[in-house]
């Protein structure tokens, strides 16, 4: 398999077969083979039967349907684990993604990059969006050391060795760039058109803003391999101690050069220091043992499961990503 099109679809039934006939239109003027795996994260909407329906016209259709809304880093984990394609194409379902630009993703992969970003540079969004998502993208920029625009941009590719190293939960697809940079991957990004949304209505929310940033702290522990709890908690701790034994030491002196030893104020800001400072190194090693001991990959629980010809409805089952 030569490309693989992961689309991760909640409610969005009402764009789904315009999108579907955008991108037959621009594969089949690709000329390599091609799959497309939509990926249902729990929509409430029609859209499961809308897929249904794509899949009865071309069995290049797989659909993947999830019992509940786990999140879109779930939809792209299980889009990715599933994907055959030497390279990997991700792109929303809500029509604002331009499939023509597909070829121009490609072209830049060709040119010896491994994963190219999106770059909603003319992003048709109302203010209440475009303004703290540059402040997302900045900080992130400024964190990470990755210098781009877009790091949440919807259509990206991969090559496919990228899109299957990757470990995307909770919502690390914001930090899918970054991710593959800190594990060595050369990434890029190129300009693509954006389009205002036709139909449905948007999943962005001022939690989502919030948690990106706090997101942002769980990645350095991920994706850094040497900043591990320990050394990053460590650190605070050991500084805290020394400022907080420091007056101790100088009391000390003070006491066996024959001074009077009497309670003040920075002797007992020095002890809350020093509990303070074992309680974060207690953190960090506590931090060391879960991410230790946590190996275990999450389960979906799947509605549906329709990825080879013979697949039948699968209501019910469960499965592992």
């Amino acid at each position: 398999m030569d490309l693989s099109l992961v689309v991760p679809v909640y409610n969005e039934e009402g764009s789904l077969p315009e999108l579907f006939e955008a991108l037959e239109s621009v594969m089949k003027g690709i000329g390599k083979d091609y799959e497309y795996i939509f990926v249902d994260d729990g929509s409430v909407d029609g859209s499961l039967g809308v897929l249904r329906g794509l899949r009865g016209m071309s069995q290049r259709v797989k659909v993947i349907s999830f019992r509940r809304n786990y999140g879109k880093s779930a939809a792209l984990a299980v889009g990715f684990k599933e994907a055959r394609g030497d390279v990997v194409v991700t792109m929303d379902a809500d029509l604002q993604d331009d499939p023509a630009e597909i070829p121009s993703l490609l072209k830049r992969l060709d040119e010896g990059v491994d994963l190219v970003s999106g770059w909603k540079h003319n992003r048709q969004d109302p203010w209440t969006k475009t303004f703290p998502s540059r402040i997302f993208n900045f900080v992130t920029s400024l964190v990470s050391g990755l210098r781009l625009h877009d790091f949440n941009c919807g259509l990206k590719a991969y090559r496919g060795e990228v899109a299957r190293s990757l470990s995307i939960y909770g919502e690390l697809h914001r930090f899918v760039p970054v991710l593959a940079g800190w594990e060595g991957y050369r990434v890029d990004e190129i300009r693509v058109r954006h389009f205002k949304r036709k139909y449905g209505k948007s999943k962005y929310g001022t939690s989502r803003f919030l948690n990106g940033f706090l997101d942002l702290i769980t990645v350095m522990f991920v994706a850094r391999r040497g900043l591990n709890p320990l050394h990053f908690f460590g650190r605070i701790a050991i500084v805290l101690f020394l400022l907080g034994v420091a007056p101790q030491v100088y009391f000390l002196i003070e006491w066996l050069g024959g001074a009077g030893l009497r309670v003040r104020p920075i002797m007992l800001t020095g002890f809350v220091m020093i509990i303070v400072s074992l309680q974060i190194a207690s953190i960090g090693l506590l931090a060391e043992m879960i991410s230790a001991r946590s190996g275990r990959e999450p389960n979906y629980v799947f509605k549906e499961y329709l990825v080879n010809p013979s697949d039948q409805h699968a209501g019910g089952s469960a499965r592992k990503t």
